[in-house]
């Protein structure tokens, strides 16, 4: 019995898990890091690197991957997931919560909570898109891609107001009732979304041979489109987060932006990102029948966002008479167009190649994506301070950023439009074969 496809009811349902998912990473990533540098006057390199700490666990996506492959089921590993995530974000609390009493301690624990949350995220992360590329039909994959980015970001937001409110008077036990309260209630969320989707007879149907694993990650290596698309997506992504730190620092600097306006610049370019993914729901849903949507949204939102760049290299030179705030808009839309639509690619991706290896093929790409996201703002703000050492000035350190940003995207597209090309040239050589057959045996015929 095969299962049919998810309306738009029932992706909306999967999203919730993203949405539960982004509402405890948020806690962990904004709010914890804001007590620990505020409120415990820790240095900004702790929270950081105990953020890159949970990007570096996600390299083990494709291990977890693998292991709902054997399995055959995603469901276990999105609960146990959104489970070990929760756990991670209470036992952060807790940690900073001990900080002033034993310092040493709260430390060890804390190390140890951001690689469950790491651990959380990879896992249920990754099941819940081989998941949606499972349930969901090809032609709505771009905007099951959107939806699910949508509300994550609603989790952040409404995770955020409502958390905020809670915490003041800010005390550390109160941190650690609030970071229970949205663990809990996000794991129960995500309990109830993921609650029959997946069917009774997918593990029969899906479960794949005893492989080990290595030799799994081999063979999906082995696959050009697979491995191509795994560069691809390391390099956009790098590219894509490398300006997160440094865009606001240089509108203060070379337009003379004060912090308000310079957080209203950052929330201008998240509207341009909102943006994007929205005419990738829609535009992808409607030219869904032609060959390869997905595919020309990621390529084309890959050469605009380099051509945005461009013009921030451009706005380095030129300074305040340049249109900055329709710039940082074009990134951000173009920004919001590619991510959206190379994650419905993912979606469409996953299930090409050798069969029952979906979940390490995802896992891949998610590890690509983690690391480059790790790497990317740090190595933004490095190459920054580096050329203003090197060149003696600021806005030249960040225009030469912003270039190397806009190569990376370039490079990005060339990539995107190679993934699947062996397979269009095979179909292009098969069509040829049979129609050179069939001039054959008509002249033979003649």
């Amino acid at each position: 019995m095969t299962l049919p496809p998810l309306g738009w009811l029932g992706i909306v349902r999967l999203g919730l898990v993203q949405t539960a998912l982004g509402a405890i990473v948020v806690l962990t990533t904004s709010t914890m890091n804001r007590v620990m540098v505020v409120e415990l006057a820790l240095p900004a390199m702790i929270p950081g690197a105990l953020v890159g700490l949970h990007y570096a666990v996600q390299m083990l996506r494709p291990r977890l991957g693998y292991g709902s492959d054997v399995g055959g089921r995603r469901t276990p590993w999105i609960i146990g997931g959104m489970a070990v995530l929760a756990l991670g974000a209470v036992l952060a609390a807790i940690g900073i919560s001990l900080y002033a009493a034993q310092p040493v301690a709260a430390a060890l624990l804390a190390v140890a909570a951001f690689l469950l949350i790491g651990l959380g995220v990879g896992a249920a992360g990754t099941s819940l898109l081989v998941l949606l590329a499972q349930r969901v039909s090809p032609h709505r994959r771009g905007a099951a891609a959107s939806i699910v980015w949508f509300m994550m970001i609603a989790g952040f937001a409404v995770t955020a107001t409502i958390a905020g409110r809670l915490l003041d008077p800010f005390t550390t036990l109160r941190l650690v009732a609030v970071t229970a309260g949205v663990g809990g209630f996000a794991f129960l969320v995500a309990l109830v979304a993921v609650w029959g989707v997946e069917g009774p007879l997918a593990a029969a149907k899906q479960r794949t041979q005893r492989t080990d694993f290595k030799a799994a990650l081999r063979e999906v290596w082995a696959e050009t489109e697979a491995r191509r698309f795994t560069v691809f997506v390391f390099v956009s992504m790098l590219a894509y987060s490398a300006q997160d730190l440094i865009l606001e620092p240089f509108a203060g600097a070379v337009f003379g932006f004060t912090p308000g306006e310079s957080t209203q610049l950052s929330g201008l370019q998240h509207a341009g990102v909102l943006a994007g993914m929205l005419l990738v729901a829609v535009a992808g849903t409607l030219l869904s029948k032609r060959l390869g949507s997905l595919r020309v949204f990621t390529f084309g939102g890959c050469i605009a966002s380099a051509f945005a760049l461009a013009g921030l290299v451009a706005a380095g030179f030129v300074g305040p008479g340049w249109p900055l705030r329709q710039t940082v808009f074009l990134l951000g839309f173009a920004n919001g167009a590619f991510a959206v639509a190379a994650i419905g690619s993912m979606m469409a991706l996953a299930s090409r190649g050798r069969e029952s290896r979906e979940g390490t093929r995802m896992g891949l790409w998610g590890a690509a994506q983690a690391i480059a996201f790790g790497i990317g703002g740090f190595l933004g703000t490095v190459l920054s301070d580096a050329a203003r050492l090197v060149l003696g000035s600021p806005a030249s350190a960040y225009v030469t950023v912003f270039a190397a940003e806009a190569v990376l995207f370039l490079w990005s597209a060339w990539l995107a439009a190679h993934v699947g090309g062996e397979r269009l040239a095979g179909a292009r050589a098969s069509v040829a074969a049979a129609a050179q057959a069939q001039w054959t045996t008509e002249t033979q015929g003649g």
